[in-house]
């Protein structure tokens, strides 16, 4: 009773510090008028958020975030499927040197790699292009999706694959309806990973961005540079709305029942 007590103390606690800032948000976001040291707004509304809502910097913005970050996962996934199926699944020298070098863009300062990387995507033409943020977005995230896809691939079983090729099944029926129902979950993790955290990358998206590629996180920037508390609060919640909503779906989605056993293959 004591053991359940302390972790329902635990999750109730963590669960207000977490919602408490958007609970801020909200105060601040839907109501007019609110100063210290009032507890609860006097006068609720929700003309900022519409406000918002109809300001062409702030629609512009979360279009552009969304795009890099949905390119960013799907490129992310491209990128690492191969490199983390190799590494889960076989085994050769300098394979711990490899996981090293993937774990360091988590470790080196962002500023770092931007500054250096600035300089090569100018004399590219990448810089200041919504393709060139979504390219060193792939630099914090790639170690993501790379580690939890290869722990997957160290725990799969191939066989499956060799027994729809005997059976006459060609390489792509065989992802289809073979790997990719094995690895589904795995690949909704690593969908969501790689999409949060380019959705909130501000450091890399202001250097390689040269002030014209304008995410959510940078107008977030600049509107807390302004210093009115209603406004900041209605685009953090509007940065804030996608991350629950990818949550909420990636939950439902891993609560159901979607690794096939060999009896529920089919090819």
């Amino acid at each position: 009773m004591r053991r359940r007590f302390v972790r329902g103390l635990t999750v109730t606690l963590a669960t207000v510090l977490l919602l408490a800032p958007l609970a801020v948000f909200g105060l601040y976001g839907f109501s007019t008028g609110y100063f210290y040291p009032q507890l609860v707004p006097a006068h609720w509304t929700i003309a900022p958020f519409l406000r918002q809502l109809t300001d062409p910097r702030t629609r512009q913005a979360l279009g552009v975030s969304l795009q890099i970050a949905g390119l960013v996962s799907l490129l992310s996934l491209l990128v690492g499927y191969p490199a983390a199926r190799t590494l889960g699944t076989r085994a050769f020298r300098g394979k711990s040197a490899v996981y090293l070098l993937l774990f360091m863009p988590t470790v080196v300062p962002p500023v770092a790699t931007g500054i250096g990387l600035n300089i090569l995507f100018l004399r590219l033409g990448l810089a200041g292009t919504t393709l060139g943020v979504a390219l060193v977005h792939l630099i914090p995230v790639l170690p993501y999706v790379v580690f939890t896809l290869a722990s997957v691939f160290a725990r799969y079983d191939p066989h499956y694959e060799y027994q729809a090729r005997v059976l006459g099944a060609s390489s792509a029926r065989v992802f289809w309806t073979v790997t990719l129902p094995l690895i589904s979950p795995s690949i909704v993790v690593a969908t969501l990973f790689a999409f949060l955290i380019s959705w909130s990358q501000y450091l890399l998206t202001f250097l390689i961005g040269s002030g014209r590629v304008i995410t959510l996180p940078i107008l977030l920037f600049s509107t807390v540079a302004g210093g009115n508390p209603t406004t900041t609060s209605v685009v953090s919640l509007l940065f804030v709305a996608p991350v629950i909503v990818v949550l909420i779906a990636t939950s439902r989605y891993l609560q159901t029942n979607r690794v096939h056993t060999q009896n529920g293959l089919s090819l």
